[in-house]
């Protein structure tokens, strides 16, 4: 039995910071390069764990360096990756991502093998998703094999949270039907609700008319907003300095389905989920800043 299960990509981040971001046709020298352990998948996956999710990750990765890498970090987080299937005749995904003094960052992925995850391995893993209390799914694989996951996942009663990143243009209904919740941030909700102008209020009772179950609308250090049966919950930001917001809204998505497979209800959820989020703002990389349970505890 596993509290979550995630379906969905495997990275190999490749970052640099730089003094600024380089304009078109410009150069600009930056840091040494850092490989880390990435992915959104991959991401929530490794943020579940660490804060002590019985945690499994079903994805690709390619038959080489990087997917060691990305194996490695998973089971160091302590998620189990069975599931997880090496192909030898692909590349790993890969993002390589620019980090500004601010923290702020711009990443560009090239999907490698998570682009061959396919209907049919989320089949094969169907005694997996059943034996899961939440499925955690993102946009980084092809949508037909999201599609199958969360269809897959209704089937077996097994509750959904989606975060639809890299947003798409339009989300369909069957996705945003099984969405419990939709976790957003605000230039997804925006423009996943269809309104240019608004407030994040606006945007997730936009989003839950269309058939999300229920909306969670991340506001980086503002913490968050939650709407489901209960009403809209304002759940505040946690004030710390921020070094490197790579993966942080993973690691909010991943310690939310965790708190919601041990029975939290979402305003709860997310008031957790929030804490973990800030704390990885302040540490560089994606999964090496995750927090464990200790380390939470010590923010303040």
């Amino acid at each position: 039995m596993y509290d979550v299960l995630v379906v969905g990509s495997a990275n190999a981040d490749l970052t640099v910071r730089v003094a600024r971001r380089p304009g078109a046709g410009e150069t600009v020298l930056g840091t040494d390069l850092m490989e880390s352990a990435g992915g959104k998948g991959a991401n929530q996956a490794a943020a579940a764990a660490r804060i002590g999710g019985r945690t499994a990750l079903l994805a690709r990765v390619g038959g080489d360096a990087y997917g060691e890498l990305l194996l490695a970090a998973q089971r160091a987080a302590g998620t189990d990756v069975a599931p997880v299937i090496v192909d030898e005749h692909a590349r790993t995904g890969t993002a390589m991502i620019i980090v500004d003094p601010d923290g702020d960052n711009s990443i560009v992925v090239s999907p490698g093998a998570n682009a061959a995850l396919t209907p049919d391995d989320v089949a094969a893993a169907k005694g997996v998703i059943a034996a899961s209390a939440v499925v955690s799914l993102q946009l980084e694989i092809p949508l037909e094999t999201v599609r199958a996951a969360a269809a897959a996942a209704e089937e077996a009663g097994t509750r959904v949270v989606l975060n639809p990143s890299p947003a798409p243009e339009d989300l369909d209904r069957e996705l945003l039907a099984v969405a419990d919740p939709l976790v957003v941030n605000e230039h997804e909700a925006r423009a996943l609700s269809g309104r240019a102008d608004g407030t994040p209020g606006d945007w997730a009772a936009a989003l839950r008319e269309r058939g999300a179950r229920s909306v969670v609308v991340t506001l980086g250090g503002d913490g968050a907003l939650v709407l489901d049966d209960s009403g809209t919950t304002a759940v505040p930001g946690v004030r710390v300095e921020a070094v490197d917001t790579t993966g942080a809204g993973d690691a909010f998505t991943g310690a939310l389905a965790t708190r919601l497979a041990g029975g939290a209800t979402l305003p709860e959820a997310a008031r957790f989920a929030v804490r973990v989020g800030a704390a990885a703002v302040t540490k560089p990389g994606a999964q090496p800043s995750y927090p464990t349970a200790e380390e939470l505890a010590q923010l303040p």
